[in-house]
């Protein structure tokens, strides 16, 4: 063959462009500004929430209230195997490339543009792993090349996103011991944020600051009164940063040394505030008449400050709880103006387990609004705004195991929600279009009684029995649109099975989100009418998402019904146990959307 002799720049061009050949697909990385701009550019979804505040909204309007219903499969991908289970997991995309977390702490890449598979990643997993609630995982982080998530035997895998080649892994906590981590992590100013699951063990819940590149611990913050905060210095050194609250003030006695207070649900970050916020877990154990006192951190809004992991403010939606509502719906930054004086508030919001949904001003978190986002809550009557406290309803606490004549059960209540919550790990949406934010809410209800418990490392960890009844025979989901403002509920779309999936909503006037009965449903965001749906053929309970691709608007869900309904529901399990596991992810588009 004769060589060509070129100009010297031509040369080097060649032979770069022929190393970078060699050495294998060069990836663009995540950087800080792709995190946080990511609720407002369209080419890719970076983090999980759509934009670390969590408001699950895309400007675009490709597909709109008029071109959805011309929306067509794209392509689909099954996870395979056998290892079906629930699959809560939000994509993320980025340069091309889709990477989707499965139940049993699997991970896959593949080519956003075809579904083809690019690699697999799959945790070797212990014998003796203790997840709560089904063996599931809600997503991954993406950072520079990496791509970050967690395993139910507590540990942080970090891949390189082109290769899945494990860059580094760290160890969270002991599995031993009741720890799992289902959470997706965030991305806070550069900081790898992640939390622990196990509440129902009597874990200590806590949120965690990392390097992302390398996996070491910059700072931790327990959630629960009493135990110790640390910063770790360059050599991996712990400096004690001070105690989470005042020891004994809210937690008589020792209970507090195993209080739960898990953050199995991830954080949410506002630059803004520069304010990490993470929902706490249940105290443990179930059974309050163990452990008098608010007992804080648990079943809270706790906010953190992303630079030193100091709290900053709390507000606890249910003190003393005792019917295991946790806290650890997400937080949702919004600006809100006030109606009465114009003034535009740093606010934010959450739809708590215990059915009232929240507004709070993130700077300081007062409480501005708690409003019933569910029809029947049994509980409590309202909340005092001044004192952001809830006014409880007498006798509505399940009767301790002491007062009854054999001491081993206490009288039994009726009690609405049920502890799945009148929403759960289901993400709800905001719409700065609208001004409204959309609830995948559940109506039910549970008989709870209180049992004799101790605390022994590794056992189930309650001091409660139960039993969840379906309040109505036609329906328990309804997808519901409320105002921030005024609390009042815009719109419902009801639904006979829970709704267990999170929320999608975009510039096009749309709610995307799906049920267990396997249609991803496409709604009039102003009006709540269903413009489109299709069947996938197994539940959804994951959120949507939506991106640009090559100059056309894309839709994902990962579908497979599992979690916690199946396994703790009761008569409302009975009620859905016609409905099929699966395990893949869907993509649509419009048809002809470039004609």
């Amino acid at each position: 063959m004769q060589i060509q002799k070129l100009p010297g720049q031509r040369k080097l061009a060649l032979a770069l462009s022929a190393a970078l050949t060699l050495a294998g697909p060069v990836s663009a990385k995540v950087t800080d500004a792709d995190i946080l701009n990511d609720a407002k550019t369209n080419q890719d979804v970076v983090s999980f929430g759509m934009g670390t505040q969590g408001q699950r909204f895309s400007p675009m309007t490709q597909i709109n209230t008029k071109s959805v219903k011309n929306l067509v499969p794209a392509w689909s991908m099954s996870f395979g195997g056998e290892k079906q289970r629930g699959q809560e997991s939000q994509p993320v995309i980025h340069n091309g490339k889709m990477f989707v977390t499965a139940s049993y702490s699997r991970i896959f890449a593949m080519d956003a543009k075809t579904g083809k598979k690019l690699w697999k990643y799959e945790h070797r997993l212990p014998d003796g792993i203790m997840p709560c609630c089904d063996v599931i995982n809600r997503g991954a982080a993406l950072y520079d090349d990496l791509v970050i998530f967690a395993t139910l035997d507590a540990q942080l895998v970090a891949l390189n996103q082109d290769t899945g080649k494990v860059v580094w892994k760290e160890k969270l906590e002991d599995y031993k011991a009741g720890y799992s981590a289902t959470a997706a992590p965030i991305i806070a100013k550069g900081k790898l944020i992640t939390g622990v699951s196990g509440g129902e063990f009597g874990v200590i819940g806590r949120i965690d600051a990392r390097d992302p590149r390398t996996g070491k611990l910059l700072w931790t913050r327990p959630t629960v009164e009493g135990h110790m905060g640390y910063t770790f210095d360059k050599d991996g050194k712990a400096i004690e940063n001070g105690i989470s609250g005042t020891t004994n003030a809210t937690w008589s006695g020792d209970l507090w040394q195993t209080g739960g207070a898990a953050t199995w649900n991830g954080a949410t970050y506002d630059p803004e505030t520069n304010l990490i916020f993470a929902g706490t877990g249940n105290p443990s154990p179930w059974n309050s008449h163990l452990r008098p006192g608010d007992n804080l951190f648990s079943s809270s809004t706790v906010a953190i400050d992303a630079d030193t992991g100091k709290i900053a403010w709390h507000f606890q939606g249910t003190p003393h709880d005792g019917w295991d509502f946790d806290g650890v719906n997400e937080f949702i930054s919004f600006d809100l103006k006030d109606p009465k004086t114009g003034k535009v508030i740093k606010a934010g919001a959450k739809a708590d387990r215990n059915g009232f949904f929240f507004v709070n001003d993130r700077t300081n978190g007062k409480l501005l609004g708690a409003y019933p986002f569910v029809n029947k809550i049994t509980w409590a009557t309202g909340f005092d705004l001044t004192t952001g406290r809830p006014n409880f309803t007498p006798d509505g606490r399940p009767g301790n195991p002491l007062d009854s004549a054999d001491g081993k059960k206490g009288s039994s209540v009726f009690s609405a929600p049920s502890f799945l919550g009148g929403k759960n790990q289901q993400q709800m949406a905001y719409s700065p279009q609208t001004g409204l934010f959309y609830i995948p809410a559940n109506e039910w209800g549970m008989d709870i009684w209180n049992e004799p418990i101790a605390y022994k490392k590794g056992a189930a960890y309650l001091g409660a029995g139960f039993t969840i009844k379906p309040l109505h025979d036609d329906y328990i989901g309804a997808l519901r649109a409320m105002d921030p403002k005024t609390g009042k509920i815009v719109w419902e779309s009801k639904n006979y099975a829970p709704l267990w999936g999170g929320v999608l909503t975009t510039g096009g006037g749309l709610v995307f989100h799906g049920t267990p009965e396997g249609l991803l449903r496409a709604l009039d965001a102003k009006t709540g009418e269903e413009l489109w749906s299709f069947q996938v053929g197994t539940g959804i309970v994951a959120p949507p998402v939506t991106w640009e691709q090559d100059g056309e608007q894309m839709v994902a869900v990962t579908t497979g019904w599992g979690g916690a309904v199946p396994l703790w529901g009761g008569d409302v399990a009975k009620r859905v146990n016609y409905l099929e596991q699966g395990g893949s992810v869907w993509v649509f588009k419009l048809h002809n959307a470039k004609k």
